[in-house]
């Protein structure tokens, strides 16, 4: 893992839910350690949140994804971190032996009950699974030499 390009105030994880069955990986350093949490990690410079998640995931769990609706954003005074849904594209679930020891899909219902699953991944894996979606993705072209840009805005899930 190179860190000479990463954006150390920018962050991204995605759930992933394929069959009733979520991806998770057993993190192997800091707070993290040795629990069950969704994929993610630092985006690099250059590198929009949706491409940082494709890498991560590819990364850390050898599994193709294709970022779909933001369905969380913390905030603190250093940094920000999004979560996306993220659709299953191709792969086979495999750990990269460094930054996470496993990777395998749990039961919903039984990732949201086990004490290895932290508060937030627990949070983000319900709104996943509910379709709890304040903001979805939406076509935006800027016309401006800052592209690509990204736009997530609310919605009414009543109205599709």
């Amino acid at each position: 893992m190179s860190t000479e390009n990463t954006n150390w105030e920018q962050s991204v994880a995605g759930v992933v839910i394929k069959d009733n069955k979520v991806l998770l990986a057993r993190h192997t350093y800091g707070n993290g350690k040795g629990m069950l949490i969704i994929p993610g990690g630092y985006v690099n410079y250059g590198e929009t949140p949706q491409q940082a998640l494709k890498r991560e995931y590819m990364e850390e769990t050898k599994i193709e994804v294709e970022p779909q609706n933001i369905i969380g954003v913390r905030f603190n005074m250093h940094d920000w971190y999004i979560v996306f849904s993220a659709k299953y594209i191709s792969g086979k679930a495999q750990s990269d032996n460094d930054e996470n020891s496993e990777v395998l899909w749990l039961d919903i219902d039984y990732a949201l009950s086990r004490d290895d699953v932290p508060e937030l991944t627990k949070k983000m894996i319900e709104s996943a699974a509910l379709k709890q979606y304040g903001l979805q993705y939406a076509d935006y072209n800027a016309n401006t030499k800052h592209a690509p840009f990204s736009l997530y805005m609310a919605t009414n899930p009543d109205c599709d």
